[in-house]
Order: structure tokens, then sequence, then C-alpha cells
């Protein structure tokens, strides 16, 4: 094979690569009550640790699938009756870089008392709220309180 078949080659298998995760992708935004999000398990120095994603609800849990992955089962799960959002904020420095553009910051406390952070739009933030507090009476959670 010379050098130029092989680049072909390479170059055909990173369009398809790039075509299964944007079908991906438009699969999941397709389906109702799905957004783009970005996540962030543990704070980190500013801009770091963040993961592009797709945000999806359900009826009792918010199901985040990362953007540059094959899996059809998602990369996390927050089940609604752990999550409490504890601040809301903008982009900060590098973070501005690392999050999609107009994002807002959630930081959301677990009940096992561990610290999530969500990167939405404006929109999309206010979605998340109406879901998270639309739980049905007796649906125990941490509580909300935006600062």
């Amino acid at each position: 094979m010379e050098l130029v078949e092989i680049v072909a080659v390479v170059l055909a298998v990173l369009a398809v690569v790039l075509a299964v995760l944007v079908l991906r992708r438009r699969l999941l935004l397709r389906a109702g009550g799905a957004i783009d999000m970005s996540l962030r398990s543990a704070p980190a120095a500013m801009g770091r640790g963040w993961a592009l994603g797709v945000g999806r609800y359900t009826a009792d849990e918010l199901q985040w699938f990362r953007t540059f992955a094959f899996s059809r089962r998602p990369s996390r799960v927050l089940p609604r009756s752990s999550l409490g959002v504890s601040n809301r904020r903008l982009p900060a420095g590098a973070e501005a870089w690392a999050v999609q553009s107009g994002s807002v910051i959630i930081e959301c406390g677990t009940s096992s008392g561990g610290v999530v952070e969500l990167a939405m739009s404006e929109d999309a933030m206010t979605g998340f709220l109406s879901w998270l507090e639309s739980s049905p009476p007796g649906f125990g959670r941490p509580g909300l309180a935006l600062g």
C-alpha cells in the first residue's frame, strides 16, 4: 500500500467515527427531555475536569451521556431525590473555554455529600430547575437554594 492509500483509509475511518458520534448525539437530543450539558464531577482548578455531553431527563433521574463516547448507556446517572442546587454562577477564566458558550454553571450537592457541577444554557437551567422542583409530594431531596 502506498502512503496516499494509507492516508485515505485513515481519513475515511475518521470520517465514519465522526459521523457515528454526530448521529448518536442527534439521536440523544431528539428524544424528549434532552439538552446539551457539560458536567464536572469533582471541583478542580478553574477550567479543568469539564466534559461535554447530553443530559436527558427521565421521571426520577438525570442521565448524562458523554459527547465523545460510543456507549448507549449514560456515563453518569443523577437521581432527582439526591440532588440539591447549592449555587449558580457564570463561567470564570478558563471555564469559559471549557463549557459551551452562554452557559450557566449550577453547583449541585448530592445526598452522598458529593458535589456535581452542571453547565447549561439559561433556558436549559430553567427547565432543569422546574424538573427538580416538580418532584411528587413526599419525594425527599436535599433542598434548593440559589445563591
